[in-house]
């Protein structure tokens, strides 16, 4: 079955690495642009990886919350898993899949906590029921039965209605600073084009990459 599931069966954009920012904040923004226009399904989700106490990897897909100079943003409880996980190793590596458009972009680099007042901004805009879940706690502990759960939402359910403005005192928003930045659009042919960003004392280096 695996081996007769088509591969880069359709059209993709072609990519010319040497028409490119001299920075990749700039050029993820354009190729995110492309993604959102293209219809891309959830452009802005992306995988997280993280390295536990033990050096084993760990990887969760999150929504991007913001990007600009100082790099990716995500938010999560710094109690959670991956929170743990990063307040002992700040080590952290995104990726983005965009199928639709033959592409990938991978960031890797060093999350450290933002400004408390961004993760509290951060928590009271998103969805209710969003505050509700992190509101509730525990993320990644085990659960019991499906009964605590619902006792554990109504009762923050209940709190947010009577405080509007309560704000998770773990939710915690991570600004992700890339060391470096991969840019990588398939061809039907194999002719992959991969683009390597690389942080040094001065700017970026940029360098092609073989497929």
């Amino acid at each position: 079955m695996l081996r007769g599931l088509p591969v880069l069966a359709h059209e993709m954009p072609s990519f010319d690495p040497t028409d490119v920012p001299d920075a990749p904040v700039p050029l993820f923004a354009a190729w995110f642009a492309t993604a959102v226009t293209a219809g891309v399904d959830e452009p802005h989700a992306m995988t997280v990886s993280t390295v536990d106490a033990d050096g084993f990897p760990d990887a969760r897909v999150l929504i991007l919350k913001d990007l600009d100079d100082d790099g990716w943003a995500f938010a999560t409880s710094a109690t959670s898993a991956k929170g743990r996980q990063l307040a002992g190793n700040p080590r952290v590596a995104l990726t983005f899949h965009w199928r639709e458009l033959g592409q990938q972009v991978r960031v890797r680099g060093f999350a450290r906590p933002a400004d408390p007042a961004a993760s509290r901004q951060d928590f009271l805009a998103r969805p209710f029921g969003s505050r509700v879940a992190t509101l509730t706690g525990r993320q990644s502990e085990p659960l019991a039965d499906r009964a605590a759960l619902d006792i554990a939402f109504a009762r923050s359910r209940a709190l947010i209605g009577a405080d509007p403005d309560l704000v998770a005192e773990s939710h915690t928003v991570y600004r992700v600073r890339p060391e470096t930045v991969e840019f990588w659009q398939a061809d039907r042919e194999r002719r992959h084009v991969r683009l390597r960003y690389r942080r040094t004392p001065d700017g970026w280096d940029r360098e092609l990459l073989w497929p």
